[in-house]
């Protein structure tokens, strides 16, 4: 079973309105914009997406959406997890009727589950769906729980669908040594922005980067160099977009990227409580790098 590679961009979820409706024009909007731009794949409704604020119904209607705006032009990897299995289950098991090309199945929040209780509860999941890749999403720093690296390769021998895991963390040790249990040909695909460049040389698949919301093109492009062999040139992108990673996390995701985004004209600034708009100075620097990389401003692309 296949997992995708390259860029694979989590989007965020545009609501519009005093009642902040789901805004599914301006999704559409995002989902063309992207792949106008080159990137290689697409999620909705993982961290990026708000899920927390969404009902399920409404992430149901969010998936729907963006695999009919895709149209099967690049894979569709939604994520399906949450905190409580039946809901985890359901959603899961919705994607997979779907026909979608993945699922991205975060670890359980709030609850911090001990490793033979993840174990149990991907299992559980991954047998659920068992014609549908599985992904599994480790972010320690919004779940409280590391997936180890030594659990990711039990379950992969146990998971005959299970292809591949998000790392949105900064330890490089737990990459190496998830190639170490699970195999060097498991995906594992970063998502800890800054660390894109270090994952690919390690052997990783791609990137899931909320960066590539913004710039599409060149998030894309730092896979295809790696791909390519072309390692000076991938670093000199890294370095290139160093900056703009860092600043799209100097308030909670998907806060500066919603602003960002407004900016360029693409969605309204609109969140549900509780996250809601920047501090007002830290907005003023995200608006100077956002200028500074072209994104806004006289010089900003079409």
């Amino acid at each position: 079973m296949l997992a995708p590679k390259g860029s694979i961009v989590p989007l965020p979820t545009p609501f519009t309105g005093e009642q902040a409706a789901i805004d599914e024009a301006a999704l559409a909007r995002l989902v063309e914009f992207q792949i106008d731009h080159g990137s290689h794949g697409l999620s909705c409704t993982g961290t990026t997406g708000e899920p927390s604020s969404l009902s399920l119904d409404e992430r149901k209607r969010v998936i729907d959406l963006v695999q009919e705006a895709i149209g099967g032009r690049v894979p569709f990897v939604p994520g399906t997890g949450t905190n409580n299995i039946d809901e985890t289950l359901e959603l899961t098991r919705y994607a997979a009727r779907r026909g979608v090309d993945g699922v991205l199945v975060i670890a359980p929040y709030y609850v911090r589950p001990n490793q033979n209780n993840l174990f149990a509860y991907f299992e559980t999941v991954a047998a659920a769906v068992p014609d549908t890749p599985v992904i599994l999403y480790n972010i320690p720093g919004r779940t409280a729980v590391n997936i180890e690296p030594s659990t990711i390769g039990r379950l992969r021998r146990a998971c005959p669908n299970l292809v591949g895991v998000k790392h949105a963390t900064k330890n490089l040790d737990d990459v190496s040594y998830t190639f170490v249990h699970a195999g060097r040909d498991f995906a594992v695909y970063c998502g800890a922005e800054t660390l894109t460049y270090p994952m690919l040389t390690l052997g990783g698949s791609g990137h899931i980067s909320a960066t590539g919301v913004l710039a599409p093109r060149e998030i894309a492009q730092l896979y295809e160099l790696a791909a390519a062999g072309k390692w000076d040139e991938a670093r000199d992108m890294h370095f290139r977009m160093l900056e703009l990673n860092d600043v799209l996390f100097i308030e909670i995701n998907p806060v500066p990227l919603k602003t960002a985004l407004s900016l360029m004209g693409l969605v309204e600034a609109r969140w549900r409580l509780p996250l809601g708009p920047m501090l007002p100075e830290n907005e003023a620097r995200l608006r100077r790098t956002l200028e500074r990389y072209g994104l806004v401003g006289a010089e900003a692309p079409a």
